[in-house]
């Protein structure tokens, strides 16, 4: 195993890849001979370089995940990176899910998959994953990480999102406030999404439904289930209520673990105990590589 220097200078490359007439682009870091291969998905409002944020090596998984052995494929979400502009062609979840499937398929082919693939996801990037670790295509997965999401929404962002509602034409700056709070969990030059901004697409604000379907699609999720809450979390209930009630809806799965990032806030992959975060969770994807499932009785799987 390369050793985690502080530099981590890994090389990080732009892949696109066609899926049936539609560009899919996303960052990836190769391993030469990966334990397995890390697919991210991003939340809203940025791009794969959530992953990679420009002049923070340290804080990158993509670096990280390679200095530990697992290949990455930070895939730019349907709508981000290469695929804007066709969000015609993504108009559903259902056709969003199996944009994701071909284009993961896609920059797989021809390179060493190891013992198989581990989805990573950030916020809006949680609602991909579940649909995809949910769907029969993704039986075979190693297991998910879920982290800045919820079941109920933490009573700031409940106030932030009606005030945006009310006036649609107004900025959002208490909704900034809750997803990048408190500014110090975060470097200067990364607080409020300086370097990994980008349009949504429109799809990311329908999702009216999306509560009670995400309860049918989690109880529906066959493999370990790694879940991150951040300790200064302010979109979502937070604490060890918040990750409990999160874990409950995850009944199918051999493993679930919960995880309260110390120091962190919302976007817990760029701000400063990033490496602690991703290190933390690597080592839930290397026994999932190695194929540790539930340990005995309830306090095992639910630990």
């Amino acid at each position: 195993m390369t050793s985690l220097g502080p530099e981590l200078t890994t090389a990080v490359r732009r892949e696109v890849v066609d899926v049936r007439g539609v560009p899919a682009s996303a960052l990836v870091a190769e391993a030469p001979r990966p334990q397995a291969v890390i697919v991210a998905l991003h939340g809203g409002a940025t791009t794969s370089a959530y992953f990679d944020h420009p002049g923070h090596p340290r804080l990158s998984l993509l670096r990280t995940a390679v200095a530990a052995g697992f290949t990455v494929i930070a895939l730019d979400r349907p709508g981000y990176g290469s695929s804007a502009g066709h969000e015609d062609r993504m108009r559903t979840p259902e056709q969003r899910t199996d944009f994701a499937f071909a284009a993961v398929e896609a920059l797989r082919e021809g390179r060493e998959n190891g013992v198989g693939v581990f989805l990573w996801a950030h916020s809006a990037g949680c609602e991909l994953t579940v649909r995809m670790a949910s769907d029969p295509r993704g039986a075979d997965l190693l297991g998910v990480e879920l982290a800045g999401m919820g079941r109920t929404h933490h009573p700031h962002s409940v106030r932030a999102m009606e005030e945006w509602r009310r006036d649609p034409t107004r900025t959002r700056p208490n909704l900034r406030r809750v997803l990048w709070h408190p500014p110090h969990a975060y470097p200067p030059d990364v607080h409020g999404g300086r370097g990994i901004g980008a349009a949504s697409p429109a799809y990311e604000g329908h999702r009216a439904n999306w509560q009670a379907e995400f309860e049918e699609l989690a109880a529906r999720v066959p493999v370990p289930v790694h879940l991150t809450v951040a300790e200064h979390e302010q979109v979502w209930l937070s604490g060890p209520e918040g990750l409990a009630d999160l874990a409950s809806l995850f009944p199918g799965a051999p493993r679930v673990v919960r995880h309260e990032q110390a120091g962190a806030g919302h976007n817990t992959s760029v701000g400063r105990t990033a490496l602690a975060y991703h290190l933390h969770v690597l080592a839930f994807v290397e026994e999932c590589a190695l194929g540790v499932r539930a340990l005995p009785g309830v306090e095992g799987r639910h630990g």
